[in-house]
């Protein structure tokens, strides 16, 4: 049987061998980050990925009301929607969608922003908003209550766990994760209280960041006043979450206060307790061995504020200054930022190598590149103008967001330059007994909310998304670079 050998003529159909027309009908399903990364591997991708047919489908999705007005502003389709897109990040504008819920005169502690609630705690009790309910003025409050003392710390995580959520459909849920000075943590769902972790013999002080990875699922770690640090698991069946405490590590000789999963290894988690001592640990570690687990330990000067990791550095914030960790030799690679009083809160921007720290009437910018070289690290930009202590400092590729409870309002900064570009106030003018500062503040993306109380409560929530008047426009019709806080209130669009 003779063999049939493949033809030397045969001829082969590549994609660059498409008109463009086609491609970019095709490029139309892809996301914006597909296409920048589409777009620098030729000359015609490029081409293609710049399209005006497939910009544009982006706009009519997210701005249709908009398309004119940018289009005006822009050289191009794919010109106006990033524009627009880094304008409703940057809150450059004056009418957002506003809702404000008020509420008694207790003060908030801390404020999560889910992608459709609003979950503040308030001493012992958590209270959840729907966001489209709030918005549409409708009975939007949750409250609960099964924590018998202040909550000292709240989490929300992403877990996959089709055991855990009894349905094979919910693959992957965010689930709220809270602990208290009633000695418990508690895992919360839909509204009700799905699991109860106890093990702390004091109260639990504070939670991880982020889920371990320790070479099984949905691990988390809490600190406690005790000085222990322990390891749950999430999906662990059981209302009463038995069998849920994985591992309790021991080492800290005083109250554990914050505590950081790392970038580069996501097994180990850093901890740094009251008496500034920071010890390293390695979830991965054999359950015979957690004598051991703690594989580094380093010590910095002053009251610890927070600590955030980046990659295998930690910046750890304590006293006046911000300092990094080198995770593999446990040694201070260099000082970040050195403030002229005592910090109140920091922020860490690592894709722009920048850390925002608050102090006492304004927050401080650095540029870490600069801070490594300098003998003495000097701020890039002083954002001035808070009164008391910044202790509210947000920081993402687009702006700075800074508050603290003096401060009727929280200042916007561009992050590039340190300059103000917003002001948005936290209480309403138009009821005198909510005249307060900014207790707890909350970003994600082109959303900010933030809650003051005073004589009153008050939870203000704002969505830049669908915002049309700039800041630019409005300075033009007032006359000046800044409006007068006292006749600037952005109340008008409240719903």
């Amino acid at each position: 049987m003779a063999s049939v050998s493949p033809s030397t003529n045969s001829t082969f159909t590549k994609i660059t061998d498409l008109d463009e027309d086609s491609l970019a009908h095709c490029a139309r399903y892809l996301s914006p980050q597909d296409l920048s990364n589409m777009a620098m591997t030729c000359k015609l991708l490029k081409r293609v990925a710049y399209h005006d047919s497939i910009w544009l489908r982006f706009f009519r999705e997210q701005w249709p009301q908009q398309i004119s007005f940018a289009f005006s502003q822009a050289s191009g389709v794919r010109e106006a929607y990033l524009g627009r897109h880094t304008a409703v990040q940057k809150f450059q504008f004056v009418d957002p969608l506003i809702a404000n819920f008020y509420i008694d005169a207790r003060p908030f502690s801390h404020v999560l922003l889910g992608k459709n609630d609003i979950i503040f705690s308030r001493g012992s009790f958590i209270h959840i908003l729907k966001i489209d309910d709030f918005v549409n003025g409708k009975d939007c409050l949750a409250t609960l209550t099964d924590h018998k003392a202040r909550i000292t710390c709240m989490r929300l995580f992403a877990i996959n766990d089709a055991s855990f959520f009894r349905s094979e459909t919910q693959r992957s849920e965010n689930v709220l994760v809270t602990s208290s000075c009633d000695h418990s943590i508690r895992l919360w769902w839909k509204g009700s209280c799905q699991r109860c972790f106890r093990g702390h013999s004091a109260p639990v002080s504070t939670l991880s960041d982020r889920l371990l990875a320790d070479g099984s699922s949905n691990i988390f770690a809490s600190g406690g006043e005790d000085g222990t640090v322990r390891l749950w698991s999430l999906g662990t069946s059981g209302k009463c979450g038995q069998h849920a405490l994985k591992a309790t590590l021991y080492g800290h000789q005083k109250p554990v206060k914050w505590m950081s999963v790392a970038g580069h290894k996501t097994s180990l988690l850093v901890t740094i307790a009251t008496d500034s001592k920071i010890r390293v640990w390695d979830s991965t570690m054999s359950s015979s061995a957690r004598s051991s687990c703690c594989v580094g330990m380093a010590s910095v000067s002053g009251a610890p504020i927070g600590i955030k990791c980046h990659e295998s550095m930690v910046y750890v914030a304590a006293g006046s200054s911000v300092v990094t960790i080198d995770l593999r030799t446990m040694k201070v690679a260099f000082t970040a930022a050195i403030c002229q009083s005592q910090l109140y809160s920091f922020d860490i921007l690592p894709s722009k190598s920048l850390v925002c720290a608050g102090e006492s009437n304004r927050a401080l910018l650095w540029d870490v590149r600069k801070s490594q070289e300098a003998m003495k690290p000097e701020p890039m930009s002083m954002l001035d103008g808070h009164n008391g202590p910044v202790t509210h400092v947000h920081m993402d590729p687009y702006k700075i967001v800074t508050g603290g409870p003096y401060d009727f309002y929280a200042n916007i900064w561009d992050v590039e330059t340190g300059l103000q570009t917003n002001s948005l106030i936290c209480s309403d003018p138009e009821r005198s007994n909510a005249s307060c500062g900014c207790n707890a503040m909350a970003v994600d993306g082109c959303r900010i909310v933030t809650a003051c109380s005073g004589e009153e409560g008050l939870v203000r929530f704002r969505d830049f998304t669908n915002a049309s008047c700039s800041v630019s426009s409005y300075e033009d019709e007032l006359g000046s670079k800044f409006w007068s806080k006292t006749s600037y209130s952005d109340t008008d669009s409240d719903v």
